[in-house]
């Protein structure tokens, strides 16, 4: 762990780490401020002896969670008994085995030096799936997805309680029309994508219907 690097963005203010755990590859993301040290984690998805080592060396204190599907919060258990508190969406507040705190939509998730987390209610995936858009740092704009919006359409909407004509109303209202097409979109699972190259398929996906 010691060596490992898993910075995958840094700016003047904040750093953007990512690992990938478990058995569907799931994308861990670590917010840190660089004014000092404070961290936040993305998804407690799985391996957590690995996750709360790299929760001891970047200081992370909080985990929120974009959804509560199973593979997103295996590690709850382990890092809320760290000392690491744990918070998510309402809706989805029951697929977990354990929380301590309920995200809002539009709250502030703060960090040090004006560095903040915005969470975005996106529903459909699940019907708590909730997006986080970085604030603050003065770089380029990112929104950690989740499972609502990866490249080339949006999230499963084959599972029970997921509605493919609700996650295309969020991805187009509170995605699509709220942020620049340079936005850095950071999904749960897989490669990374930009709202500029996905913007434009959305009347694609919609026929398609997937």
């Amino acid at each position: 762990m010691e060596n490992e690097d898993t910075c995958f963005y840094r700016d003047g203010a904040v750093e953007v780490h990512r690992v990938v755990v478990g058995p569907l590859d799931n994308n861990v993301w670590i917010v840190r401020s660089r004014t000092d040290g404070s961290a936040v984690l993305i998804d407690a998805a799985n391996e957590h002896e690995r996750l709360l080592d790299l929760c001891r060396k970047l200081g992370v204190d909080r985990v929120i969670e974009t959804h509560g599907h199973w593979d997103h919060i295996q590690a709850v258990p382990a890092v809320r008994e760290a000392g690491i508190s744990v918070a998510v969406q309402s809706q989805d507040a029951a697929m977990l085995p354990s929380y301590d705190l309920i995200i809002e939509d539009d709250s502030g998730i703060e960090l040090a030096g004006g560095v903040r987390l915005i969470s975005i209610h996106t529903p459909g995936h699940t019907p708590g799936s909730t997006c986080f858009a970085l604030e603050g740092h003065g770089g380029v704009p990112i929104l950690f997805s989740g499972d609502t919006l990866f490249p080339g359409g949006p999230g499963n909407t084959s599972l029970p309680g997921a509605d493919f004509n609700t996650i295309i109303t969020s991805i187009q209202d509170r995605i699509f029309s709220r942020f620049p097409s340079e936005t850095l979109v950071l999904p749960g699972h897989g490669s990374d994508t930009t709202v500029g190259a996905e913007s434009p398929h959305l009347e694609e996906w919609i026929e398609r219907g997937w």
